[in-house]
């Protein structure tokens, strides 16, 4: 369920609001335990959306690190060899 929620901070290049909008949905989706809200609960489920959003926009744009950017392809690269050392090579 919570497949979409990965580090965000310290890539190159840097989060777009598209993966930290995907992000606070699946927590939002995490807490309230709903994929869908019901028509009745759309609106606060929207709007926790929204503002976890806008959050985790500032706190990303608030932290600092003298470590280098990490870029996604490498980051990538590393979690399908680590997927394929655990599980093997599918036919």
């Amino acid at each position: 369920m919570c497949r979409n929620i990965r580090t965000l901070f310290n890539f190159d290049p840097p989060a777009t609001e598209q993966e930290i909008r995907d992000a606070s949905l699946q927590f939002v989706r995490k807490l309230s335990g709903f994929n869908r809200p019901s028509k009745a609960n759309a609106e606060a489920f929207t709007r926790a959306v929204d503002d976890i959003a806008a959050v985790a926009r500032v706190l990303i744009d608030s932290l600092v690190t003298s470590s280098q950017p990490r870029y996604r392809e490498v980051e990538a690269e590393r979690v399908r060899a680590r997927t394929l050392a655990r599980f093997g090579s599918r036919p």
